[in-house]
């Protein structure tokens, strides 16, 4: 069991999901949500993750389940064929079972191999900052972290691997902050280039873009998808295919922010919003 993760607005989730027949969890991670929904009720979870390290801890963390609980390592862009789901359930972003794994290579704080791929293949990090020119390094800064500053810090980045190769978050982390400044009390001035890394690293947004179609088919007539975005281009690509299907009906006219006792209590979900909406009991 993975003892730093927790769940976050899992009230919420179990509001909208709880009392589902077959519910997939497209970001398994270490089980959280996954476990709060099968106690809750949920008859059936299937879990996917693209990690092979949250696939063996989920599976390990919720063993006690039987048959109710599957897991299945892919990413959720490639959801196996089901149909005639209950529920499907996103929560976007990097975990903190990532991010507190220094080998993994996402966090700002802490010094480890510049790497951010959630699986063990593909371009990496360290690939991407040494090796993209200029430019597509001030895009990818800019599209992905709305690094209003992006070609400052694209240029900063550029001069520092002359001398020598950004192997290390802590060094890229240096690199930024001394294009950027630091405000005493406010966040770090990486933030955006690591989470601009992270998406592109991983293709999130085209992940989840190319997600949501296929979840909403899945669907069985009064079927619900719920999902959890932290920061604003997650949140608008979830938005805007809500809103442009005939299908699905908002359960949230505004998105769901958790309670200030839950974001006192764990950090990570302050930024978080839960849309929610479900498929019409008319739609084929």
């Amino acid at each position: 069991m993975w003892a730093g993760h927790e769940p976050v607005m899992a009230d919420e989730v179990v509001r909208f999901l709880g009392d589902r027949g077959t519910v997939i969890d497209m970001t398994l991670g270490a089980g959280g949500h996954a476990e709060t929904l099968l106690e809750a009720g949920v008859q059936r979870l299937i879990g996917i993750d693209r990690d092979p390290d949250a696939v063996e801890i989920a599976t390990s963390r919720l063993s006690r389940f039987g048959d109710r609980f599957t897991a299945v390592r892919t990413r959720f862009s490639q959801l196996p064929a089901v149909n005639r789901v209950d529920g499907v359930l996103w929560d976007l972003g990097v975990s903190s079972m990532q991010l507190d794994r220094t080998e993994r290579g996402f966090s700002y704080r802490k010094d480890g191999p510049l790497d951010m791929r959630m699986e063990a293949e593909g371009e990496s990090a360290m690939d991407i900052v040494n090796t993209a020119p200029e430019e597509e390094l001030a895009r990818i800064l800019f599209e992905f972290g709305e690094e209003r500053r992006s070609r400052r810090v694209a240029a900063a980045i550029v001069r520092a691997r002359t001398r020598s190769p950004i192997t290390t978050t802590g060094e890229l982390a240096r690199v930024v902050a001394g294009a950027l400044g630091a405000r005493r009390g406010g966040p770090h001035p990486a933030r955006r280039t690591f989470q601009a890394l992270r998406i592109a690293v991983n293709r999130e947004l085209e992940d989840l873009a190319l997600s949501l179609p296929r979840a909403a088919e899945a669907l069985a007539p009064g079927g619900r998808i719920v999902a959890i975005s932290y920061h604003s281009l997650e949140d608008r690509i979830v938005k805007r295919f809500v809103n442009e299907r005939d299908d699905l009906e908002q359960l949230t006219k505004k998105p769901l922010r958790p309670s200030k006792r839950e974001q006192e209590r764990n950090p990570r979900s302050r930024a978080a919003k839960l849309r929610a909406a479900e498929k019409r009991a008319d739609a084929a």
